[in-house]
């Protein structure tokens, strides 16, 4: 069925206490900061529908409200490089440290040394970004080899099972391009283009794996943050009803946000922490494999592109960390 331990990830996910504490500030301040900015614009939309009819009272604080939501949204788009930098990455570095079973330092908190690391082998929060957004492009393109490799069999009906099954390995590969980043710090590459060009490998050469189990993890968490969206309707439609004017679907939308920080701030490091343990258990003494690392060239151009910096990183010359715009 499946290759990971769910009792051993939760040990290290209870192990790793004050960095999810960490992550649930963060997230939930998010959710916090949804309702308080969309409360806040329904109010003043609210406010100026005063001046006009029902009509007119109602659409001004429903699109009162949207901007709060929209301006919050904007806000964390522009911060996202910098959550993945110090949240979900700092966390990977904790988990990699006490997997391999080395002991944190003393009088140092776990966020500012999984920070620290992070520091050390990416130098800066631009860098980590651009390979984390060129590495989930190399691993989408790999997924869609299982839709290339179905096209060309005369089964009816297979392609058309191929393409729903891209599509939910789309979902599923997204509990693990942080393994990627997972293995420049626990090899403390000195270059991080290099070390996730060795890691797609190495990931490419063991797809079925990391795929099978990608799979399984993604109905289990899922599952649960569907779980976790039906508990939250009840009082996000009570809260709602408080806020002024009728923001009928705001029920919805909050439950959502709150199912989804519950995911981003406890379920998705249980995700990544048995992904971790899978790719570290699948390619131990494995070395990268020449055919794959030459097919991975001929598949995606954002393979290349890691490539390419990578070889400009050694030289020196530190290619631009943003990636840029290159065919899958």
């Amino acid at each position: 069925m499946w290759d990971f331990s769910l009792s051993g990830a939760l040990a290290l996910m209870a192990r790793t206490a004050p960095f999810l504490l960490f992550r649930m500030v963060v997230y939930f301040a998010m959710v916090c900061a949804y309702v308080i900015a969309t409360g806040t614009g329904a109010a003043v939309g609210y406010g100026v529908g005063q001046f006009g009819d029902a009509d007119f009272l109602a659409s001004s604080t429903l699109f009162g409200g949207l901007a709060g939501f929209g301006i919050v949204a904007v806000a964390l788009y522009l911060l996202r490089e910098y959550l993945l930098y110090l949240v979900k990455a700092g966390h990977i570095a904790v988990l990699v440290e006490l997997m391999d079973g080395r002991a944190l330092p003393d009088g140092e908190g776990q966020v500012a040394y999984g920070s620290r690391m992070v520091r050390e082998r990416f130098t800066e929060a631009s860098v980590l970004f651009g390979i984390d957004q060129l590495v989930k492009g190399v691993i989408a393109a790999i997924a869609g080899l299982v839709e290339g490799i179905a096209s060309i069999l005369p089964i009816p009906g297979l392609d058309a099972a191929a393409r729903a099954f891209r599509g939910f390995l789309k979902v599923a590969v997204g509990f693990t391009d942080e393994v990627i980043l997972a293995h420049a710090l626990r090899t403390r590459a000195a270059n991080p283009w290099a070390s996730a060009e060795e890691a797609l490998v190495l990931y490419g050469q063991n797809y079925k794996t990391m795929f099978r189990n990608a799979a399984w993890l993604a109905v289990m968490i899922y599952g649960l943050s569907f779980v976790v969206f039906l508990l939250a309707l009840a009082p996000a439609a009570a809260l709602v009803y408080l806020l002024p004017g009728a923001l009928s679907a705001g029920g919805f939308v909050f439950a959502l946000l709150f199912a989804w920080a519950v995911k981003a701030a406890l379920l998705e490091p249980l995700a990544i922490t048995c992904m971790l343990q899978v790719f570290f258990k699948t390619t131990q003494a494995q070395v990268p494999d020449p055919d794959w690392r030459a097919r991975l060239r001929d598949l995606s151009g954002k393979f290349r592109d890691i490539g390419g910096k990578a070889a400009a990183w050694a030289s020196g010359r530190r290619a631009p960390a943003q990636p840029v715009a290159a065919s899958a």
